[in-house]
């Protein structure tokens, strides 16, 4: 087995900052045109190439040029990829990168080229399209040379065509994530991208669009934004196992060496990565003409009944999934890439040779996916934390791209639900705030005239999931706690309000509940949930989405305080103390100790008394007797890997974060079944990789550190550390000054001693066992 090979290639590094771009395309008509290709149907399958010449007096110092694409492109300097895109939003704001190609630019003759591709009808779900198009602008007078426009040569790829589209029923399964890719080489145009290419019998390409920013044109088909966030990472990995072949002797358990499949053979390779993976697979292979490759793509391995169990175990299982076809034309160093990127820890060759053998040449791995650095760490007395961390860490970057996914492998949506938790590990991981930003703003752009947000964005399918619209206002209350930034947040007060008025006008005014409620209300993928909503949700008098407004009007009334909006902030607090008090007076039994999640007090869940908990509606003497209900009565339906998250929340809100060490053992449990990512749900599961499942990653600094902002932007922090049975903890954690570190043990049984270190202006406070000590800049010692 080869070891891992970070190797980073170039595009990233070429991404333009937003504000270095000339301000006068920012302020009308582009230039450039949108182009296409003539004679096709716009709005179906199709895989373009674009090319265009140009010269050059002598090599630039600087060459900015600004692309985009529908539905998506790749972009080639003389023969080098250069960036990949473009971001997705929707056709209002329509994201276009800015790259500066100047080094990969030479005196005299140069190529920009593009291949470019719309699936049509075959697109992922989270891909909005108009039609298919190419567009690229350059930003000062020497750089619009290259401008698209009718002088660019295009050709219309015939080898590509669309396959995999069965995999949802196959799987049994929502799997959205678009088709994969039939490539036939005889018909593929190899060299395409390169300077040498002769594209003689390339046609004109065709205006179909004007370019405009937005707030500009009429009658646009796209309104274009900058990039907001850096281009994907990009990175080789070399890690090919050979765990079973079929119908040929290998000698050797890897792939480091050329391997030929003889003549009229048929012949499968079962590959394990080792772990899963986001990225680009790469098959090369010579000669074999007349030889058909079908490379399959799996999390994991499935039994004849269709569970999964130890994912390290094959004997016994097969692989079902995504695939791709490749149909070797006989020539040497033959690369088949697919167009977008795959998800899988196993991935299986199936091939059949004609009259001429296939030498595989190698196989290997682009891992791509946002490039979140890990700049956070955790240290304790108990290593298996330290492998929750690195999976969960995993799971979290699997599930980062253009935008959050909920799970790399069936949907690659963005839920708020998933999202708001992906976003905290973030910022407390890697420091990063962009990718929630953007996340904060797709969901902005998706609502509905009733002033509700999508419960997934960006998507070509209305979907509206209530509750999400409420934790889109809990990740907005979010961003505020942990970032200074007033102009980004104080335009977004509207959105809030139209979520919190839709919720306001469907309290039942007798009840002082939320009644009848419209859409998706899903809440959980609890087992006594049909469809994930609780009992309540669509005949009214649900406690469970009561109680979450109720949390959320309390976050909105602080949003509101801070904003100067004082009487909309005693507003939301009314609503949300009248919702409090009459939920809990119909729905608590005192007999249970525990909110029912209906008045009629027929089924309990622990997600009722944990948003009962969070809300504040059970009263401070009774907290604790709630939660130890919710955590020892086992008679409640239980809360899966997702609701965790608020659970822990309700566990800290009711004093009993000393807990949480004890309650890891579902994730000790996956990594056990050789999971090397977070699953969806308790097996059987769907997904294997869902990063709502990764909160540990947050909770490790968060609870066990115990490290919190204690004021709006981090300007102020609290340290409360929940050790549990830990002796020992150490952890560092990006924060917008700097880092804060924590260096902590226990002394006997009730002290603590330890270092606290804070960057540069902040200051806060420590807390243990009811005392606390004041925070400064700077090492300090801590001692109890």
């Amino acid at each position: 087995m080869k070891a891992l090979l970070p190797i980073f290639l170039s595009c990233a590094s070429l991404f333009v900052n937003a504000q270095r771009i000339n301000p006068d395309l920012l302020k009308g008509g582009w230039p450039a045109r949108w182009i296409s290709a003539p004679g096709i149907a716009q709005r179906e399958y199709a895989v373009l190439h674009f090319r265009k010449g140009f010269q050059m007096s002598e090599r630039p110092d600087s060459f900015v040029v600004h692309v985009s694409a529908d539905n998506r492109y790749r972009l080639y300097v003389n023969g080098v990829d250069v960036s990949h895109g473009p971001s997705r939003g929707d056709l209002a704001n329509w994201y276009f990168e800015s790259v500066d190609i100047a080094k990969h630019l030479k005196k005299g003759e140069n190529l920009i080229a593009a291949i470019v591709w719309n699936m049509g009808v075959h697109v992922p779900v989270a891909q909005i399209s108009n039609q298919t198009a190419f567009l690229l602008q350059g930003d000062g007078k020497r750089e619009q040379a290259v401008n698209t426009g009718e002088e660019w040569k295009v050709l219309v790829n015939p080898a590509y065509n669309p396959c995999s589209m069965d995999n949802g029923a196959r799987l049994r399964s929502y799997m959205v994530v678009g088709p994969g890719d039939s490539l036939d080489a005889a018909k593929h145009p190899w060299g395409w991208e390169t300077p040498g290419f002769k594209d003689s019998g390339w046609q004109q390409a065709i205006a179909v669009g004007q370019a405009v920013p937005y707030g500009n044109g009429t009658d646009n088909l796209w309104t274009l934004i900058p990039r907001d966030i850096p281009l994907l990472s990009e990175k080789r990995i070399e890690m090919w196992n050979i765990r079973r072949a079929k119908g040929i002797d290998v000698s050797s358990p890897d792939l480091g060496k050329p391997l030929t499949i003889p003549s009229n053979r048929k012949v499968s390779l079962l590959l394990d990565q080792g772990f899963l993976t986001v990225a680009y697979p790469e098959l090369r292979v010579s000669r074999g003409k007349g030889s058909k490759v079908r490379m399959t793509y799996a999390e994991a391995l499935f039994k004849p009944d269709g569970s999964k169990g130890n994912r390290d175990s094959i004997e016994g299982k097969e692989i079902f999934g995504n695939y791709d076809v490749f149909l070797p034309d006989g020539g040497v160093g033959r690369l088949f890439r697919p167009l977008w990127m795959r998800t899988y820890r196993y991935l299986q060759l199936d091939i059949v040779t004609g009259s001429q053998p296939l030498t595989i040449e190698g196989i290997s791995g682009i891992a791509t996916g946002y490039p979140l650095e890990e700049k956070a760490s955790f240290k304790s007395d108990d290593p298996s934390l330290q492998k929750i961390w690195d999976v969960g860490w995993r799971t979290a970057q699997l599930c980062a791209g253009e935008t959050y996914f909920d799970c790399p492998y069936y949907e690659q949506l963005q839920y708020e639900g998933d999202t708001r938790i992906q976003s905290l590990i973030s910022l407390y991981v890697s420091g990063d705030d962009r990718l929630m930003r953007k996340a904060i703003l797709d969901f902005h752009r998706s609502r509905v005239p009733e002033g509700l947000t999508q419960g997934r964005y960006p998507s070509s399918r209305l979907q509206v999931i209530p509750p999400f619209s409420l934790f889109w206002v809990s990740m907005v209350h979010d961003y505020w706690m942990h970032r200074k930034d007033d102009a980004f947040l104080s335009p977004l007060m509207h959105a809030v309000d139209g979520v919190m008025d839709w919720f306001a006008s469907r309290v039942d005014r007798d009840a002082g509940m939320l009644g009848p409620l419209a859409w998706w209300n899903f809440v959980d993928w609890n087992l006594a949930f049909p469809g994930g909503v609780p009992d309540g949700a669509s005949e009214g008098r649900s406690s469970v989405i009561s109680l979450q407004f109720a949390y959320t009007l309390k976050q909105a009334a602080d949003l509101s305080d801070y904003f100067g909006r004082n009487e909309k902030a005693r507003e939301y607090r009314a609503l949300a103390d009248r919702i409090n008090r009459s939920t809990f007076a119909t729905c608590y039994d005192p007999f249970r100790t525990a909110v029912a999640n209906t008045f009629e007090k027929k089924t309990f869940s622990q997600h009722a008394s944990i948003m009962a908990v969070l809300s504040g509606a059970v009263p401070d003497s009774l907290n604790r007797s709630v939660m130890q209900t919710v955590l020892k009565d086992d008679r409640l339906s239980q809360a899966t890997f997702y609701f965790r998250f608020y659970l822990t929340r309700a566990m800290k809100a009711a004093g009993m974060a000393d807990l949480y060490h004890s309650s890891l053992t579902p994730w000790r449990e996956m990594i056990a079944n050789g999971l090397s990512t977070f699953a969806e749900n308790p097996d059987p599961t769907r997904s294997d990789c869902h990063a709502w499942s990764s909160s540990p990653n947050y909770d490790f600094l968060a609870t066990v550190c115990g490290i919190m902002p204690s004021a709006p932007g981090f300007s102020a922090v609290r340290i409360e550390p929940a050790l549990g049975g830990l002796r020992s903890v150490e952890g560092v954690m990006p924060h917008p000054s700097g880092f804060i570190r924590v260096a902590l043990k226990r002394v006997g049984h009730d002290g603590l001693e330890g270092i606290v270190e804070l960057p540069p202006g902040l200051t806060g406070s420590f807390h243990w066992n009811g005392r606390s000590f004041p925070l400064r800049p700077g090492r300090q010692i801590i001692g109890f």
